[in-house]
């Protein structure tokens, strides 16, 4: 049976965006497959503050509720709907018995946790080892066009500090020049300056 037809087998329920599926502490019940959509896995710390992990998207593997699952623990982190999303629901039981008994759910399911552990180390390397300045314009840079539609809360949560000190490099730089502010906007007015200044802080 291929890992489809496997899937298909199991209920099928949708998700609004902005949906908590699983809060820190919750215990693993359950393990999703998403079909359409996309979740956004994270985890805050002490004062509040979102740390983005990676997103889940159709036919991903998400190694925290597997390993959570696996070893019998609470979830460690967050996640949320990021858009509307259609999954199939597998209970615990499910589960494991689909991990002992099924090749194709063992392979997709293992095969998807190097991905994953390798999202989670670039994540705590760019969280250690780069600062707000450089991971701020590393994801100006990385949009293919010159106007951004993130709010300043959006982009916080994608590089893992708070909105306050990303709305003061981003006024910063409109200061110099570089970009344009708008509402739930920003354009960027000299990419080359921007690149100029990103390859200086690395």
């Amino acid at each position: 049976m291929s890992l489809q037809e496997i899937i298909q087998q199991f209920p099928k329920t949708r998700v609004p965006a902005g949906t908590h599926i699983f809060r820190q502490g919750d215990a693993c019940l359950q393990y999703f497959i998403l079909t359409q959509g996309t979740a956004r896995m994270f985890t805050r710390s002490v004062n509040g503050k979102e740390i983005l992990l990676y997103r889940v998207s159709p036919d991903s593997v998400c190694v925290l509720t597997a390993t959570c699952i696996f070893g019998g623990s609470h979830f460690p982190a967050e996640a949320v709907a990021e858009t509307d999303m259609e999954v199939r629901v597998i209970s615990k039981p499910q589960f494991e018995e689909l991990m002992t008994h099924s090749p194709e759910f063992r392979e997709h399911l293992l095969g998807g946790f190097g991905e994953r552990i390798s999202d989670l180390i670039h994540t705590i390397q760019k969280l250690a080892l780069e600062s707000i300045e450089e991971r701020l314009l590393k994801l100006m840079l990385m949009q293919p066009q010159n106007i951004i539609n993130l709010t300043h809360q959006q982009i916080a949560e994608e590089i893992g500090t708070a909105r306050e000190v990303v709305s003061r490099h981003l006024k910063k730089l409109e200061a110099l020049g570089y970009i344009s502010l708008g509402r739930g906007s920003i354009e960027l007015v000299n990419r080359s300056a921007l690149l100029t200044l990103f390859n200086s802080s690395t």
